[in-house]
């Protein structure tokens, strides 16, 4: 074991006659000081407590080291601080901030009572990986169906009594590509994304995330949707007996089955539509006149028409949205099937154009929060990993939308969250009574740090 003295150093150019060097030997001090944010957070909506829950632990309570909580604290709090691999946490595990943040339980305490002991680190990557890999389907069907509960908990007061209910829910169904590349179970080549993937389906209320679902790459990208939109809905309609409900997605999404069942119980849908011959066939007069502009302006041409169309299978004519553009690239045709009552250039885009800001979302989890993680062998602990980088978004989209609302970052995506309000340094220190995070006096947000935790607390 080395002594302070002999560890490495790091060696910079000199400064005039300086020697300029580093040591990682200060001890106490953390990069990540702001996730103590996200612990307010959590004790607000109480995320981790009700995910923990919903696991089987098989384990001795007698024998365990590592509370379940505490490693899906541990583990979440990582990935949102940009931590997303297991290895990360060999190190990490001794960070007295991140012992903080999970409430772990110091040995002798009774339940309930936290602290942080640097004889005591938090658990080992192999730890975390048998976590990982003990859990079940039923638990990651009940954490989606959570996700669910917290969109319906989110429309309550901060003391928990029922606020005016909203009176439309739209909600976003898209899927896309999860890289893979070993050989985990599930493991199909794609030919639209030429490569091997998962399939991952999301759903999103605005910017509130209701479902995170993997599936493999060789099924219809919209398997499954029609038994989750009924659940959604269903519940929805429990909590909030007169809301509208309105099915959005792209044409990938576009099953009639699916499209009879929102008509027969009461939601509404605008979805995109694959063109075809009968289609083009349908729409050319339009097309047609939409050239004709071009060739005399030079100028964008962009015109909406609206049709009535069945395909062969379908169980009867619904009202389809044309918008034909023409350009000097040719034309460009797109259509929508709509349930929804108004004008169809303003149903195009206004509503069904706005379904863009759900690739946003997906993109803030599978780039800014690891949900493209899937490297276990185990097909479920993959969709579990899925799920465990959606906790970490639940949380930071809840301080964003109920805590950052006003602020420079209320629009901010997680990535920008994390830099500016997560990735603080922080010196720790404990005595008997208290443990006092310190942070740098030049810290450029230190003022919306004392406003948050004050809101968080108060």
């Amino acid at each position: 074991m080395q002594t302070d003295c002999n560890k490495p150093t790091i060696d910079f150019t000199p400064l005039a006659r300086r020697q300029i060097t580093a040591r990682f030997d200060a001890g106490a001090i953390s990069s990540d000081g702001g996730v103590v944010l996200l612990r307010e957070v959590d004790r607000r909506i109480r995320l981790l407590d009700r995910v923990d829950s919903l696991i089987h632990d098989p384990r001795n309570p007698f024998l365990v080291e590592h509370q379940q909580r505490t490693l899906l604290a541990q583990r979440v709090m990582a990935i949102a601080c940009g931590w997303e691999d297991l290895n990360d946490h060999a190190t990490l595990r001794n960070d007295l901030v991140f012992q903080l943040a999970t409430d772990r339980k110091a040995s002798g305490r009774k339940p309930g009572q936290g602290d942080v002991d640097p004889e005591r680190p938090l658990a080992s990557a192999p730890t975390l990986c048998r976590l990982e890999n003990r859990v079940d389907r039923r638990a990651c069907v009940e954490i989606n169906k959570l996700l669910v509960e917290l969109f319906i908990e989110s429309h309550k007061t901060r003391e928990g009594k029922a606020s005016t209910p909203p009176k439309e829910v739209i909600l976003d169904f898209d899927a896309t590509d999860d890289p893979i590349h070993g050989k985990q179970e599930g493991r199909f080549f794609h030919g639209y994304y030429d490569q091997y993937c998962f399939l991952p389906l999301y759903v999103f209320a605005g910017e509130q995330l209701l479902c995170a679902y993997l599936r493999p790459s060789n099924i219809d990208g919209a398997k499954h949707a029609w038994a989750i939109l009924a659940l959604i809905a269903k519940r929805l309609r429990q909590a909030w007996p007169d809301v509208k409900i309105i099915f959005r997605g792209d044409s990938g999404f576009c099953r009639w089955k699916m499209l009879r069942w929102c008509d027969r119980h009461g939601v509404d849908y605008i979805a995109g539509l694959a063109r075809n011959s009968r289609l083009t066939a349908l729409s050319q007069p339009l097309m047609d006149q939409a050239q004709q502009a071009f060739q005399e302006t030079g100028q964008k041409q962009r015109l909406f028409g609206e049709l009535t169309y069945a395909a062969a299978t379908w169980d009867k004519e619904r009202r389809v949205v044309a918008r034909i553009e023409h350009t000097d690239k040719g034309e460009n045709p797109r259509f929508i099937v709509t349930s929804l009552a108004g004008e169809g250039q303003m149903l195009y885009e206004q509503i069904y154009c706005a379904r863009g800001e759900v690739e946003n979302r997906i993109k803030e989890q599978q780039l800014g929060l690891f949900a493209d993680r899937t490297s276990c062998h185990d097909f479920v602990a993959n969709q579990f990993r899925l799920l465990l980088s959606s906790l970490a978004y639940v949380l930071i989209e809840t301080l964003r939308r109920e805590f950052l609302a006003g602020t420079e970052l209320a629009r901010a995506q997680a990535s920008t969250i994390r830099l500016k309000l997560l990735k603080i340094g922080a010196l720790v220190r404990r005595s008997v009574r208290r443990i006092v995070i310190h942070l740098s006096e030049s810290f450029p947000l230190g003022g919306l740090v004392r406003t948050l935790v004050a809101d968080m607390t108060g």
